[in-house]
């Protein structure tokens, strides 16, 4: 079902509403073929991008959207919960463009920012390393100076869209210590440049996470975005709001677990009655709603907060946590809503679940968000 939404703008409520059109057109006729085949929805984020779908967060004045996050958050949702894959490349794709606008120099911006927030070119963070995950300072790969640019040597992980997308927040080595990590803006046809095969993942198949390999790779020196040892300050100055981007797609994952079991349940029956009319069942759903509404509800607060310039840190790895723990359980009640046909391919539910694991992995695990909280709490 469509989510009655509290927007703030007749301009927010057009832009939900053609997100709708959009996705249910574009994203639901292939979600089905493209996660069961493992395929690549080839020529879909130029069509996102066309419609202004891709640079909403950002500023009008180098093309994006000039909307406030809570809005951009509530798009990437409607994205999700009609193909969770897709709306979680959309939100590494607006992670990838967060150095360029906020570190990066005005001739770089106006050089670079446009193509990217018009979806013309379409953007992969390049941060974690095969040992180093959470520990973002523990990181390996190079980025030697030399006469002619920076030349990269090493391995980079876990890297969605890689090997398709066509430019990669990069983070390397330039100096030994945390403080001597910096960001590049690396163009994904960089000579020296190769992925691995596609990690074979539970779910999110159809767009590729891959390795990178970095064998002497040069990078001009315009390239380098901030100072040289401001990687780790860049990096972590846009977790945050990367954690809200992945809050959102939990939470549209849960919507349509959610919709997809009421569907189920008011149109089975049991003894004569529809399932969702015996309490049993009619409880779960209940739970179900409360845990979607509530796993909203902690996102756009933190998203309202960011939007006010105020502290949302904590907010943000609150909403992480609770929208991708609460997807997990709302999709695996989904299942169990559905009985056996809920663990058959025949419907959705079971893609769900799988997809949904992976939401409290990624962008910093549920624990280090509770290593986080605790700490502010400490304070």
């Amino acid at each position: 079902m469509d989510v009655d939404r509290l927007l703030p703008t007749p301009e927010a409520a057009d832009l939900i509403a053609l997100t709708r059109e959009i996705a249910d057109k574009e994203l639901s006729s292939r979600v089905d073929e493209h996660e069961a085949a493992e395929t690549y929805p080839e020529g879909l984020f130029a069509t996102l991008g066309r419609a202004g779908l891709l640079g909403l967060a950002y500023p009008e004045e180098y093309g994006g959207g000039g909307q406030p996050y809570e809005v951009y958050l509530q798009v990437l949702e409607e994205l999700a919960a009609r193909w969770a894959a897709v709306a979680v490349a959309t939100s590494v794709h607006t992670l990838a463009c967060h150095p360029l606008h906020s570190f990066g120099t005005p001739e770089q911006k106006e050089r670079w920012l446009p193509a990217m927030l018009a979806g013309e070119t379409i953007g992969g963070y390049s941060l974690s390393e095969p040992q180093a995950g959470s520990d973002a300072a523990a990181l390996s790969c190079k980025a030697e100076l030399t006469p002619e640019g920076y030349r990269v040597t090493g391995t980079k992980a876990w890297i969605t869209h890689g090997g398709k997308a066509g430019f990669y927040a990069l983070f390397a080595r330039t100096a030994p210590g945390s403080h001597g990590i910096t960001c590049f803006l690396a163009p994904g046809a960089t000579e020296g440049l190769s992925f691995g095969k596609p990690e074979r993942k539970m779910g999110l198949q159809a767009v590729p996470t891959t390795s990178a390999h970095w064998d002497g790779a040069l990078l001009d020196a315009d390239r380098l975005i901030g100072d040289e040892g401001q990687g780790l300050q860049i990096a972590f100055s846009a977790l945050d709001s990367g954690r809200l981007g992945i809050a959102a797609c939990a939470t549209g994952l849960a919507q349509a677990a959610l919709d997809a079991a009421v569907d189920y349940a008011n149109e089975r029956t049991t003894f004569g009655r529809k399932i969702v009319d015996h309490q049993g069942l009619g409880f779960l759903l209940a739970d179900m709603a409360a845990a979607v509404d509530s796993a909203r509800a902690t996102y756009l607060d933190a998203a309202r907060r960011r939007d006010l310039g105020r502290p949302f840190s904590r907010q943000a790895s609150v909403a992480k946590l609770t929208a991708t723990d609460a997807a997990m359980k709302v999709t695996t009640d989904a299942v169990q809503v559905l009985g056996g046909y809920g663990y058959t391919r025949d419907f959705p539910v079971e893609r769900y679940m799988r997809e949904a694991k992976i939401m409290q992995i990624f962008e910093g695990t549920n624990q280090i968000q509770r290593l986080v909280i605790s700490r502010q709490l400490a304070r």
